[in-house]
């Protein structure tokens, strides 16, 4: 499927150093407002004195941990990974791990709940476009980029499926 690879920069609590926000990449910005977590691999030296820290969940201005976890991939992206465990299964099993809140913003319907604040009652495509619109307004998009990757579509119409906490 191609699509885009967002880089997204999360503001810092409080500067480190020089530091004052840590970029993490995503092919699906609308989960971001479920965030509960942002995670690093333990191994990855770029970012062993952020762990444990602090930042500001864009758009949603809620504080949440950097954390360390050995599924996280240093190579994709920045090496710095969203972690939505209502909507993600790696990011679920890293979540449940770490004890992180599990937060839907997707509906079973296919479109935004009230966690999702001010995106609630859009689409998914409506709420992802907006809030490209919105992280752009605040100098939070650090770049986009082509990307491919595989996406789950349902077998008899053709839609991506999204993935949800489901009994």
């Amino acid at each position: 499927h191609k699509t885009k690879l967002w880089y997204i920069k999360y503001n810092l609590k409080s500067q480190i150093s020089n530091l004052k926000s840590i970029t993490v990449a995503t092919t699906r910005p609308e989960t971001m407002l479920g965030d509960t977590a942002v995670a690093v691999n333990p191994k990855d030296k770029r970012y062993k004195n952020l762990i444990g820290k602090k930042i500001i969940l864009p758009l949603m201005n809620r504080e949440i941990p950097i954390i360390a976890d050995h599924l996280v991939d240093a190579e994709f992206g920045t090496g710095a990974v969203k972690i939505t465990p209502a909507h993600d299964a790696v990011d679920n099993k890293i979540g449940k791990t770490h004890k992180l809140e599990v937060i839907n913003v997707i509906g079973e319907d296919g479109k935004m709940t009230q966690e999702a604040g001010n995106y609630a009652g859009l689409n998914i495509l409506e709420a992802r476009n907006k809030i490209i619109e919105d992280l752009k307004k605040q100098n939070l998009l650090e770049k986009e980029e082509d990307y491919e990757h595989s996406l789950a579509v349902c077998d008899r119409c053709g839609a991506p499926i999204e993935p949800l906490i489901s009994k």
